[in-house]
């Protein structure tokens, strides 16, 4: 027996969906394999790193607040993918919003204040915005290959952050700590129960989920976006303006990944430092991918993200793992949902060793069975 790969007349429609799954499970038997080889016990250590963070209402209110940001950057980044724009750069937007969101904070709080906190989620989400209208600028103009350009503007963007919270926005009073003051109260997002964690970051994350989904969904731009990701061609035939598209879609993922990251530095974190981001906006790109690009399917994938920072935080904590953990399984379920997305379009088959060996007859010769 002879193992083939065929391509299937048709796109399986039952792998689309089936695919997240297996990539999950795939990951789970790969991580207990991995934990197995480190000398861990791997149920133990699979409880203690996807089921322990959800074991109190503290685990639980940690883990919504990180799906907040990953949401509002694989929500953006959706939109990209929709039209085949491959933009990786949802973590440097993410941080050029928390970056200038913050310095209005630092600036303005001694100012103004009925209105600091709107016009701080306004700069964040606008630096966000003009960060990734440069990567569509150079692709509309020189044809510039925007997966290059969005991750050199990631290591920029991580450069300014470093350069603030260690040159001009450093607390004078903090030690010599790369961080800067906290912020005002009235640069604070406001909490939406008391006791938690919980601030208003996490309800721009639920209205951009339905916002996206009208997008996508109901709107015209969201056909010709799919027009566009489907066939360029076809989409420059019917009028669709390519360039247009790529503009519109980049300032979407730009303006929602600065309001991420201005959401986090004004509520989870309250203050400028090294860490705003903990790969929030490298993350949401196999969250996209893995919630199949619509808003529901990446509502769920994040929960699932954000588990995996909180149980690897926790891993860390009681098993003495390294925190490296959760990229690990970052990278496994990406690589394992790309291998399950390559039986979408092909199959697998078993055939038989005559096939590839097929009987010879020669011309004028009978086979020993007519002699």
């Amino acid at each position: 027996m002879f193992l083939s790969i065929e391509r299937r007349q048709q796109d399986s429609q039952l792998m689309v969906y089936l695919s997240p799954i297996l990539a999950i499970l795939l990951t789970m038997v790969a991580g207990m394999l991995m934990l197995l080889w480190q000398g861990q016990d791997p149920v133990n250590s699979l409880y203690t790193l996807f089921i322990l963070p959800v074991s109190s209402w503290y685990g639980i209110n940690d883990l919504v607040m990180k799906v907040a940001p990953i949401l509002l950057c694989a929500l953006g980044l959706a939109i990209c993918f929709r039209a085949s724009i491959w933009n990786i750069g949802a973590e440097g937007q993410f941080i050029m919003g928390a970056l200038a969101g913050g310095y209005v904070a630092l600036t303005l709080s001694e100012y103004i204040s009925a209105l600091l906190l709107p016009i701080i989620l306004l700069t964040g989400a606008a630096a966000g915005l003009l960060w990734a209208a440069i990567s569509a600028f150079l692709r509309n103009r020189y044809h510039v290959n925007e997966i290059l350009t969005t991750i050199m503007l990631n290591y920029i963007a991580v450069n300014l952050l470093l350069y603030g919270v260690h040159g001009p926005l450093m607390d004078p009073d903090g030690f010599n700590f790369p961080q800067s003051t906290q912020f005002s109260e009235s640069a604070s997002l406001p909490l939406l129960l008391k006791g938690t964690h919980l601030h208003l970051g996490l309800l721009f994350a639920l209205l951009a989920v339905v916002a996206v989904w009208v997008v996508l969904s109901r709107l015209f731009i969201g056909f010709q976006l799919r027009v566009v990701g489907l066939d360029r061609s076809a989409a420059e035939y019917a009028g669709f303006s390519e360039k247009r598209l790529v503009t519109i879609s980049f300032l979407l993922c730009g303006a929602l990944a600065g309001l991420a990251g201005v959401s986090e530095v004004t509520g989870s974190i309250g203050q400028l430092v090294p860490q705003v981001s903990l790969g929030y906006g490298y993350a949401a790109i196999v969250v996209a991918f893995l919630g199949r690009l619509h808003p529901i399917g990446i509502t769920l994938a994040s929960a699932l993200m954000a588990l995996i920072y909180t149980g690897s935080e926790m891993g860390q904590i009681s098993l003495g793992l390294p925190l490296a953990v959760g990229s690990l399984f970052q990278g496994m379920l990406l690589l394992f949902l790309l291998a399950c997305d390559f039986l979408i379009c092909y199959q697998l088959r078993l055939d038989k060793a005559s096939r590839y060996h097929p009987s010879v007859t020669l011309s004028g010769i009978k086979p020993a069975a007519e002699n």
